[in-house]
């Protein structure tokens, strides 16, 4: 029980964790603070906020009961920033959780690992690139962390699983907790073979302002972050920009210049991030050594098609095709469905057709 009074001062009105860490430097730890006058702590922060910490919250005791009941299920753990277990990288951040609730395998949090974030509305070949890239450098040993979130995300934490390195999912509400609710599945898969962590008590939902701030941690518990996918406002560029301040190495995907979905990762690239167009790029710029070409080269096994040769990676009308190949539009039709099912071919609305790596 020894996080009872960690969680009192993180459910403490007023005290966040920069005013926690604040009176963890004076005080020492919870207990300490709680047994420390109200003129000692008026000292370190505001009356108001020395008078909340010497007053129990509201529903504590039921926080405690609950909390409680969930550490004592099999698999579950809660770690506080006293512990010797804490993950060593998350303690390098200028704002490491005062609290986490791990799920699954706590082993997970010390392992190399690479962040891997993009687009909620991902594309077919953005879902693609993220599944390979997590698989092989699962594959050679890294974890991956990511969002559980829709599109990129959870493309990700499914690749990772199929590799050794396995994968971590830091998620914006409490561990008790899926969402999106479409996810349950693969949350569910990550807890029996991965991790799911979070820094937010039992019970608290989805909102809004709590996915940026994990954001923090997905990037703190990794060497480097790949961005996928991402437009020009993405949340995903928060997270980039995160892993550049805590001195992380920040990895981007290029695109299409007239994919929406493109001009984040070819912003980041402007601004210093580095270009890869695999695995290897990013095994060899940590310096990691790989563990298994063979499994990554089977990841990027496509069978040539000679009708690909006529389509490149930006979009291409049906008419266009058409033209350039001289098929008749029902045999070609049929062609690019057989491409579209081996996934060789993304159809796109308005008869326009691209080819997926």
């Amino acid at each position: 029980m020894d996080w009872v009074n960690w969680l009192r001062l993180e459910q403490t009105p007023g005290v966040g964790n920069e005013t926690a860490r604040k009176l963890l430097s004076v005080f020492g730890l919870p207990e300490q603070i709680f047994a420390a006058s109200h003129s000692a702590l008026a000292a370190v922060v505001p009356d108001r906020i020395a008078r909340a910490i010497l007053s129990t919250p509201a529903d504590f005791a039921e926080q405690v009961d609950k909390t409680g009941a969930w550490q004592a299920q099999p698999g579950n753990l809660i770690l506080t920033l006293a512990d010797a277990t804490y993950p060593r990288l998350l303690l390098e951040i200028p704002d490491p959780p005062l609290m986490l609730y791990v799920k699954g395998r706590a082993d997970l949090l010390d392992v190399p690992a690479v962040a891997v974030v993009g687009s909620r509305n991902a594309t077919v070949q953005g879902i693609r690139n993220a599944e390979q890239f997590s698989e092989a450098l699962s594959v050679a040993g890294l974890c991956i962390s990511s969002g559980l979130a829709a599109g990129i995300d959870a493309a990700a934490h499914q690749g990772a699983l199929r590799g050794s390195g396995s994968t971590v999912a830091v998620i914006g509400t409490g561990a008790d907790i899926v969402y999106p609710a479409r996810n349950r599945s693969l949350a569910h898969l990550i807890a029996e073979g991965g991790c799911i962590v979070s820094e937010y008590s039992l019970g608290t939902p989805a909102l809004a302002p709590n996915f940026p701030r994990r954001n923090r941690i997905i990037s703190g518990l990794a060497k480097g972050v790949l961005v996928v996918e991402a437009a020009a406002q993405s949340g995903s560029l928060i997270t980039a920009r995160m892993a550049a301040e805590q001195g992380r190495e920040v990895f981007a995907i290029p695109g299409s210049i007239h994919s929406p979905l493109s001009k984040g990762c070819h912003q980041l690239i402007r601004q210093g991030a580095k270009l890869v167009e695999s695995a290897d790029h990013i095994l060899e710029e940590l310096q990691f050594s790989i563990a298994s070409k063979t499994a990554m080269a089977a990841t990027e096994d496509v069978i040539e098609h000679e009708l690909l040769k006529e389509i490149a990676y930006d979009p291409i009308h049906l008419d266009m095709l058409a033209s350039r190949t001289g098929m008749d539009i029902a045999i070609l039709t049929t062609e690019l469905l057989g491409l579209e099912l081996n996934g060789q071919l993304e159809a796109l609305p308005g008869g326009y057709f691209r080819r997926l790596a």
